[in-house]
């Protein structure tokens, strides 16, 4: 008989429960979610996942806030090495609950589309036409040949509810995302968030076939720039025995083997990266899905997925490839550089104002890698403060534009927004505010945010990258400042659209964008200061 070996008992890894609260609170709150779904009738869902969603993003926030005041400084690393809680994950996760809690107010909001952006329009619910000389309800259909399912007759359609457990999934995913400490982790909280936004891209209804297109482009994009990720997680761990962070910036500076295989895998591995983060090349996707599907989804991908992404892209370039950044530094320069060109100048050319703001947000990618690209803590700092800045904006922006509406929906043509400072100067006010702010002009987050990225990276030797992102910004300007003289001194068409009185959630999230981003481009010392309360732990 041959001896059995003596095989030593498993045990379960050390778990700091305190540290990853948030997550687990994120993520247990969608599977309730879904639970509520499935078993609560139609009528019931929306207030029910409504308050689910808010209190889950409130106790979330509750632990984080918790858990930061008595946290280690160095950070923990818990969950089998897999989690790195430190202080840029513990600012990046309370970023993402704020914007995740403005983004959900944006989704659950039906006083600016009649049931919300989520179900079908007032003509598609009509199985009859309204005839000449019948009663019509305030959306021009007959209220007696209304769909019965979307809702009793009179009352306003009941909302699809599905996009609510979706976006807690993405938020959850997009929380583990940043704190990934090693690949394989990064992959699958990369699917986590990927996949619910692939299906809320297409959940439109008001133009259904736009939005469809928009989420299978997004879709199948992201199957390759996945795809990208895992063989360059591969090609690393042929290089470094293991997919742990530390372990691949150890092997980077103690191997013989090659280097061939370490920057085949980074080059791999980043241009997954830079597809989630919108950074030109690899952008393509951007333009379409931002104007395809529904504007708070829209709103959500903007400010969030960019915070994930560029959360995630400091990690590896910081703590897996910081000793190697002279050898990579070169080709992230030419990315950078084609990202702001990319951004600035075929922004000029868009006259979709969501489309805009697409190349808008690829310019601004060029701006955030600048920073990322600085391997200093004031690199990491100005980079987390921009994430902030930038995502606050952005909302409120999608915010604004779900209000000026025609027919046919939203009025995103920039014709339609001639003269709109003589039919809402308010709405026009804080629209010319926020476009200012993604200028960056004083007195805003985005002057601040761009002042402190570039300080950074000219304390860091990249003098010529900051001064072409001056150039490239003034550049991009342009296109913020032709909206403004479109708004300010253009004739208002007889046919134009009307400005929708905002319902509460929607009031709440532009408010809330509108106020920190005149914060914080007037006392940004405090944020500044917690975000750079310490470095990234691996």
């Amino acid at each position: 008989m041959i001896a059995l070996a003596q095989v030593a008992p498993l045990t379960a890894p050390p778990i700091d429960y305190a540290a990853i609260a948030p997550l687990l609170v994120v993520l247990g709150g969608a599977c309730v979610s879904v639970l509520l779904e499935a078993f609560l009738p139609r009528h019931q869902r929306w207030p029910a996942q409504v308050a689910l969603a808010v209190l889950v993003i409130a106790v979330a926030g509750i632990s984080l806030g918790v858990y930061a005041g008595a946290a280690p400084e160095a950070g923990v690393v818990t969950l089998a090495s897999t989690l790195a809680v430190d202080a840029p994950t513990l600012f990046l996760w309370g970023t993402l609950l704020v914007l995740g809690f403005g983004s959900i107010l944006l989704i659950a909001d039906r006083s600016v589309e009649p049931g919300g952006a989520f179900v079908a329009s007032a003509v598609e619910r009509a199985s009859v036409a309204a005839a000449p000389g019948t009663t019509t309800g305030p959306t021009g259909v007959d209220p007696e040949h209304v769909d019965r399912s979307y809702g009793a007759p009179g009352e306003a359609p009941t909302m699809q509810t599905e996009v609510f457990p979706f976006t807690l999934f993405a938020l959850g995913g997009m929380m583990a995302f940043v704190a990934a400490n090693d690949l394989l982790t990064m992959f699958v909280a990369l699917e986590v968030l990927s996949l619910p936004l692939y299906l809320m891209c297409g959940l439109a209804r008001r133009r259904r076939l736009l939005s469809q297109e928009a989420a299978v482009k997004y879709f199948l994009l992201g199957a390759f720039a996945s795809a990208f990720f895992l063989y360059g997680l591969a090609l690393l761990y042929g290089y470094a025995g293991s997919v742990k962070l530390t372990a691949i910036a150890t092997a980077a500076v103690g191997t013989p083997k090659s280097d061939a295989l370490l920057f085949g895998g980074l080059a791999l591995l980043i241009v997954g990266l830079l597809f989630k983060g919108s950074v030109g090349p690899f952008h393509t996707w951007t333009p379409d899905v931002y104007q395809g599907a529904p504007t708070p989804i829209t709103a959500f991908m903007a400010a969030c997925t960019k915070v994930a992404a560029f959360g995630a892209i400091l990690r590896v370039l910081h703590i897996a490839f910081g000793s190697t950044h002279w050898e990579w530094r070169g080709v992230m320069w030419a990315v950078a550089i084609a990202s702001m060109v990319i951004g600035a100048v075929l922004g000029l050319t868009q006259t979709d104002l969501k489309r805009m703001i697409a190349y808008s947000s690829v310019a601004h990618a060029g701006f955030l890698l600048v920073g990322a690209m600085a391997i200093t803590p004031e690199g990491v700092s100005s980079t987390l403060f921009y994430l902030l800045a930038y995502g606050f904006t952005t909302l409120a922006v999608f915010g604004v534009i779900s209000l000026v509406r025609n027919a046919d929906g939203e009025a995103t043509h920039l014709s339609q927004w001639a003269g709109l400072a003589k039919r809402s100067p308010i709405l026009a006010g804080v629209m010319t505010f926020l476009l200012l702010g993604l200028a960056g002009i004083p007195l805003t987050s985005g002057f601040t945010a761009k002042f402190a990225v570039f300080s950074a990276a000219l304390g860091d030797g990249m003098a010529p990258l900051v001064v072409i992102a001056l150039v490239a910004s003034a550049v991009a300007a342009f296109f913020y400042l032709r909206v403004i003289v479109l708004m300010y001194f253009s004739e208002t068409p007889a046919d134009g659209p009307t400005v929708t009185v905002p319902g509460a959630f929607t009031t709440v999230a532009i408010t809330l964008g509108v106020v920190v981003t005149l914060l914080l481009g007037v006392v940004p010392t405090l944020v500044l200061g917690w975000a750079g309360a310490g470095g990234l732990t691996g």
